[in-house]
């Protein structure tokens, strides 16, 4: 079995409900704090797409897992919002906030904050239900393919997004590197990326699944980046307090980056 096998038959154990439970319930997202991780990653977001810069018509979010915390922001400067994931579970769990059903992850916190740093003064239903307007399409998607989606796509996206995948889907740092290349394949010349990722981390639990992680560091995520052909604009690293560290990883800290792709010529 090669390394990418065995990392794909240990996401067939992959709990959604209990990676949202790890990662997105109190403690660590605790919105009474700036300095917890959560409200941290939602300013890096909101920080990047207030100055106008990213916006267009389509943004591909590669490996949304279960959560679209990640899109509050973005969703205001793209007329459409694609989600991807590897996993059919995580794609279900998605369906199952857009159409609003019983039971699904109740995001409704995270919104709101996110409305109360962007300062937009709306009610926080209305970006809730502009998010689920522009979220049309939530694909299949695998990093380690030449066409990650399956077929090139027409035309090539104005934005990219992708938070905790690819080093969590890598058996190595070369591999990290392969799939930036690949998922950078579907950005238009000129366009952006924003990753959020871990640093310092070997593993994550989601539920009976114990899933193995590249430990990267700020040179890795760098030079992958330069490798792969973007240019860094912004980068930024949390370091994980004791606090937060519960036990369900050994993640060391974050980092955030804004990229650009060079235009062609």
């Amino acid at each position: 079995m090669s390394s990418l096998d065995a990392i794909r038959e240990g996401y067939a154990r992959f709990d959604p409900r209990a990676y949202l439970q790890n990662n997105y319930m109190p403690p660590r997202a605790d919105f009474s704090s700036e300095q917890c991780v959560v409200p941290w990653k939602l300013r890096c977001l909101a920080e990047t797409f207030a100055s106008g810069e990213i916006c267009g018509r389509t943004l591909i979010d590669v490996g949304s897992g279960p959560t679209i915390y990640q899109l509050l922001s973005a969703c205001e400067h793209f007329e459409e919002v694609v989600a991807t994931d590897f996993l059919e579970v995580n794609r279900e769990e998605l369906q199952r906030w857009v159409r609003g059903e019983p039971g699904a992850f109740d995001w409704s916190p995270f919104i709101q904050h996110v409305c109360k740093i962007e300062g937009r003064g709306e009610p926080w239903q209305e970006k809730e239900r502009r998010l689920r307007g522009r979220l049309r399409r939530i694909l299949p998607i695998d990093v380690h393919c030449a066409d990650p989606l399956g077929a090139p796509l027409r035309p090539p996206a104005d934005a990219l997004l992708s938070t905790f995948c690819l080093e969590a889907v890598s058996p190595d740092r070369a591999a990290f590197g392969r799939a930036l290349v690949n998922v950078g394949s579907m950005l238009r010349p000129g366009g952006h990326a924003l990753l959020l990722g871990a640093l310092g981390e070997s593993f994550y639990l989601a539920g009976a699944a114990r899933l193995p992680v590249v430990p990267l560091d700020e040179d890795d995520v760098r030079g992958a980046l330069s490798d792969a052909g973007f240019t860094i604009r912004d980068f930024r690293s949390y370091t994980m307090p004791p606090a937060l560290r519960t036990g369900v990883d050994d993640v060391q800290g974050v980092f955030f980056v804004h990229a650009q792709k060079p235009l062609e010529g």
